[in-house]
Order: C-alpha cells, then sequence, then structure tokens
C-alpha cells in the first residue's frame, strides 16, 4: 500500500529527530500508565516539612549540576512525534487551526519591594533575535529555572510566574512536571537563577499541573505544565516578583519575545537567553508557533510573550518553549494556548 507524505515524514521524524529545545516525551510504543484527570495534577510538596526537605536538596551544587531533562530522555522523543502529528491532523490531513474566543489577563507588579535581580549578560535588546542574553527589566524576576528529580538524577527545565488568583501559579511545559507517564519529584521554581544562587528564594510545587492531553498521551500540541507553588518567607509568589499577564487563543503571524535558561551545549544554564521575532505556524506535524530561535535543552518552558514592552520587561504569555526538529535548525516551537491550556490556567487557581 501506498503511504502519504505525511506518514512518510513522520517515520522519518519518528526515527531521526532528536529535538533542540524540548523534550517530546513518552517511551516508545508505550503509553502512560494511568488515565488522564479532567486537568491532570499532581500533588508534590504539601507540608512544610516536605517543602524544607525540597529547599534544602536543591543546592548551589545540584542545581549547577542539573541536567536538561532532554538529555536524560531521548528516547522519548520519537513515539510523541507521530502522537502528536495525529492530534494535530485535520480532515485534510495538516495541522488544524485551533479556534477560541481570545482572552487576555493583564500583568501585576511585585508588592515586597524586593531590588530587582542585575542585568546580566551584555548586548541590547535586539528584533529579531535568534538568542542573547537578556538585558533588561521584570522578566528577569518573573522568569527562571525550574529544577525536579526525573529518574532519580537533578534535571532542568524553565518557567515563568504568571497572572492568578492564588499569586501561586508557574507555567512551564507538560514535559517539565511529567514525562514517561509519571510526574516529577522534587519540583521547585527558581526565579530570576543566577549561578547557583536563588535571590527571590525556592519555591517548591504544593501541586504540579498538565493538560488532560498531555498526561493522558504526551502529545506535543499540549505540552504545557503548571504549578503551584508554596509560599517562602510568608510570601506568596507574585506578591515577591511580580507576573507576566497571559494571552489564550491567539492569531499567529505575532511580534514575540522567547525567554529560558538553555543548558545544553553552546549554552550552560547560568545565563538567562531570549529570541524575538514574528511568529509562524508550524508547516509540519503540530498546531505549534514556531519562531528563528537558537535556544537549547533546558529552555523548556520558558515563555513567549507577546504585547512585550522591552523598557518595563512585561508582556502576556502566549506559549512556552517545547521543542524543535533537527532537519529545521535555528527554529523553536512552542503549543498553541487555546482552551485546553486556560483549562489548565483555570484549574491550577481550584488546587
Amino acid at each position: 500500500m501506498r503511504r502519504s507524505p505525511r506518514s512518510v515524514l513522520g517515520a522519518l521524524i519518528a526515527t531521526t529527530a532528536l529535538l533542540a529545545t524540548g523534550a517530546l516525551s513518552g517511551t516508545a510504543g508505550a503509553a502512560p500508565a494511568s488515565g488522564p484527570d479532567p486537568v491532570g495534577h499532581s500533588a508534590a510538596a504539601t507540608t512544610t516539612a516536605q517543602q524544607d526537605q525540597v529547599r534544602s536538596h536543591w543546592t548551589a551544587d545540584r542545581m549547577r549540576a542539573a541536567v536538561p531533562i532532554e538529555e536524560l530522555a531521548p528516547e522519548a522523543l520519537r513515539a510523541a512525534v507521530e502522537r502528536s502529528a495525529e492530534g494535530a491532523a485535520g480532515p485534510g490531513g495538516t495541522a488544524a487551526t485551533p479556534q477560541g474566543e481570545p482572552r487576555k489577563v493583564a500583568p501585576t507588579s511585585a508588592s515586597s519591594g524586593r531590588a530587582a535581580v542585575t542585568n546580566r549578560g551584555v548586548g541590547t535588546a535586539e528584533f529579531p533575535q535568534t538568542g542573547a542574553p537578556w538585558v533588561g527589566e521584570k522578566i528577569e524576576s518573573t522568569a527562571g529555572r525550574v529544577f525536579f528529580t526525573y529518574d532519580g538524577r537533578a534535571a532542568s527545565c524553565s518557567g515563568n510566574a504568571v497572572t492568578s488568583g492564588n499569586a501561586s501559579t508557574v507555567l512551564t511545559a507538560g514535559h517539565c512536571v511529567k514525562l514517561d507517564g509519571a510526574w516529577h519529584e522534587d519540583w521547585v521554581f527558581v526565579p530570576g537563577y543566577t549561578d547557583g544562587s536563588a535571590p527571590f528564594g525556592e519555591w517548591p510545587a504544593l501541586s504540579t499541573h498538565s493538560t488532560p492531553q498531555w498526561e493522558a498521551s504526551e502529545d506535543m500540541n499540549y505540552d504545557v505544565g503548571a504549578a503551584k507553588v508554596a509560599e517562602t518567607g510568608g510570601e506568596l509568589l507574585t506578591e515577591v516578583v511580580g507576573s507576566q499577564g497571559l494571552a489564550f487563543n491567539t492569531g499567529y503571524d505575532l511580534d514575540a519575545y522567547a525567554f529560558g535558561y538553555p543548558a545544553a551545549d553552546p549554552y550552560d544554564g547560568e545565563t538567562f537567553i531570549y529570541c524575538s521575532g514574528t511568529t509562524f505556524k508550524d508547516p509540519l506535524l503540530t498546531t505549534a508557533h514556531g519562531l528563528g530561535c537558537d535556544m537549547t535543552g533546558g529552555s523548556s518552558g520558558g515563555p513567549w510573550l507577546v504585547d512585550f514592552d522591552e523598557e518595563t520587561g512585561t508582556g502576556l504569555q502566549a506559549s512556552v518553549n517545547s521543542f524543535g526538529y533537527v532537519f529545521l535548525p535555528g527554529n523553536m516551537f512552542g503549543p498553541h494556548f487555546g482552551a485546553e491550556a486556560e483549562a489548565l490556567y483555570e484549574s491550577v487557581q481550584l488546587s
């Protein structure tokens, strides 16, 4: 039987793809062990003793030594590619454009009066930019590194604090909270991470969450994760660091800025990196946004901001760093924030 060009491409990718930016997850041929919650979530450090244990676990040396999750689970990439292609295919066999009513949530300011992180790196903001150290304002406190234990090893991603009713919500990629059917352990968010230090504290997860599509089959079209984090020093997260707003059900062809802590070569996880440019729709297998960007593993889960003001460092988060194709170097992709991402965001407020 003659195979369609799409199925041939999917097989090729499933055989050869190793993503530059984000892990396409799930062990080849295997399905996660449990079915999805309405919006998947897992309890994490729910007691003060557990939270203190997580904070003491993440020493400066352990944070510096953490390995991008992509490097710890490369085999997981292949099966998810084909699952993503099937999940995004419309009636004509191409990735359908998500539908939904646009919604925007405004950013908020920090109220604690803590000083901003000292600017790192050199250079000025450029548009477009395929990867450079960020030198600017607020985004350096709302964004940070995510650390967790995966298969007994210290792993890393990126994340971002967003406006929320609980003042404690972090958005990241789905594979940065759950992979191969198991939720990550020792999960902590470190906003403004700098060379093993946590200038705004370490924020253990009370619960971690994913879209039901990610929990059920680890489909990259829905590679969105979140955490509700515990108080630190008697304060709530966004009271300390502020927050970025959100934008759901946007279109494509948007001016956007992507941020993260890439830790795979040529980066080392110690520098806060940004990319900027006009987004496009993934022309291949998913409904994701695309952006010219050379960030690598470890940046997964970092925010994509639209309506971004370089002077104030604030905008509306419309995606997260998720994945890339080896045969399209210099491009990164992030899931469309549609109804599923919005439901995930709302569910964290109820946890």
